[in-house]
């Protein structure tokens, strides 16, 4: 018993002075990180960033000028209809929209329909 005990007194020194961790568990709890360590932090963002790395919303633009574009604010009605999206799917999709927008930018569509084409197919 008193062997024991004197191995139980010994560990809890060593791990005090945090040498090794000590296998009481009042002891380790005083111990224990609360913060994250560097590897939790890089696992967090790569789970992060992974869902839209694939499936990305694209970015709508109007034309300005010859050969020349500039991004727009989203989407016009009359580009989600050609395409074949509706307001609600094209919620869902995260896609932006601007009814305030008006004509169709053939690009626009073109890359709308591959969109919507790879988000149905399974990951």
């Amino acid at each position: 018993m008193e062997v024991q005990r004197e191995i139980e007194v010994a560990a809890a020194a060593k791990a005090a002075k945090g040498k090794v961790r000590a296998s009481n568990p009042d002891v380790a709890k005083k111990h224990r990180m609360k913060t994250w360590h560097k590897r939790d932090w890089q696992q967090f963002y790569e789970i992060a960033r992974r869902p839209w790395k694939r499936h990305r919303p694209p970015r709508p633009v109007y034309p300005t000028g010859l050969n020349r574009v500039l991004p727009a604010q989203g989407f016009s009605l009359s580009e989600l209809d050609d395409a074949g999206v509706d307001l609600e799917q094209a919620e869902q999709l995260g896609l932006p929209v601007d009814a305030g927008r008006v004509g169709v930018y053939g690009p626009n569509v073109t890359v709308l329909r591959d969109f919507v084409r790879s988000s149905r197919s399974p990951l």
